[in-house]
């Protein structure tokens, strides 16, 4: 039986997404996205607007929901949890995670 837990944040777009995990530090590194992926990362910026288009969820271990990841979430309607504050070193790299930007709670597996 697989066991999860959750992350909190504070909830920036409504929503809920499943996928991939893509641990993503820097926006040179966006190529490692797949459709459908799940962004996980410090924070973003503008240089990471490419992602946008093909990922279906965003954590960030920074932010509030005024920041760039909040902001650009809401206006692509992708669900999307900020303020984390170590999603980057609690969630794996390609391990399937549920991001609830509704309620501000990421789930992985604990295992």
């Amino acid at each position: 039986m697989t066991s999860y837990t959750t992350l909190k944040g504070i909830p920036a777009s409504k929503g809920k997404a499943e996928g991939i995990a893509r641990i993503v530090f820097d926006p040179s590194h966006i190529s490692r996205l797949n459709d459908g992926d799940i962004l996980v990362a410090p924070y973003t910026t503008p240089e990471w607007m490419e992602a946008y288009e093909r990922i279906s969820g965003i954590v960030t271990d920074g932010g509030n929901v005024s920041s760039h990841a909040a902001r650009v979430a809401r206006q692509f309607g992708i669900p999307c949890v900020v303020g984390t504050q170590n999603a980057t070193e609690y969630i794996r790299n390609g391990e399937k995670i549920i991001v609830d930007g509704t309620k501000g709670e990421v789930s992985y597996r604990l295992d």
